[in-house]
């Protein structure tokens, strides 16, 4: 009996010690590495994408007057949404994968010992996305020199995933922005030739479907 209840009470020690103690510590060591991670496979799955499908002259038209200046530029918010579809559903696989899979943090490591940083037992983490991951646009228009305007087009990837350890888990949200174009216009651009509407372009889809 004496043996068992000291089994026991070492037993809800350990659980208490891991809960209040290591815990916090892993799970800030594995936010930063699974951010890391996460952040790559979005950058990847960004990359792969825009610079198969993405070509400026498909996508913003362009219209002159007889002088030169721009009358009108408009977006293909069709063309852009179905690229932002196509980055959001991979993102979303790759996410998953990495998430199954997990990463395998040192114990060593997580109580940032140099000896030890790349031994003692394992720590699984794993995580699963949440939510929605939603990919939007942002442009940015500015100058660059007499009648030349910069255009500067970006690509947002944000997603919220949940951290899973033993007895523990937290949720996180990721972030991942990449400009994806970058064009000299030349001629005068009054505010009013501007039409391209990204603020609806873009696309969102429930984690887990």
């Amino acid at each position: 009996m004496v043996w068992f209840i000291l089994i026991i009470s070492s037993f809800y020690i350990f659980l208490y010690a891991f809960d209040n103690i290591i815990s916090p510590t892993i799970i800030t060591v594995a936010e930063s590495e699974m951010k890391a991670k996460a952040s790559e496979v979005m950058n990847k799955t960004i990359v792969k994408n825009y610079v198969k499908e993405f070509n400026y002259e498909d996508v913003i038209n362009i219209e002159k007057d007889e002088e030169g200046n721009v009358a009108m530029i408009k977006a293909d918010t069709l063309k852009m949404n179905k690229i932002a579809c196509d980055v959001a559903l991979e993102a979303q696989e790759e996410l998953k994968k990495l998430g199954t899979i997990g990463i395998k943090i040192p114990m060593g490591y997580i109580f940032k010992n140099n000896i030890l940083a790349y031994f003692g037992p394992n720590i699984t983490v794993k995580m699963q996305p949440i939510g929605y991951i939603e990919t939007k646009y942002e442009s940015n228009f500015e100058g660059a020199g007499i009648n030349q305007t910069r255009h500067k087009i970006y690509v947002q990837v944000i997603s919220n995933m949940k951290i899973i350890i033993p007895l523990k888990n937290t949720d996180i949200k990721l972030k991942s922005e990449m400009p994806i174009s970058e064009t000299i216009i030349v001629g005068k651009i009054p505010n009013t030739a501007i039409d391209l509407n990204l603020d609806s372009a873009g696309f969102k889809i429930r984690a887990g479907n």
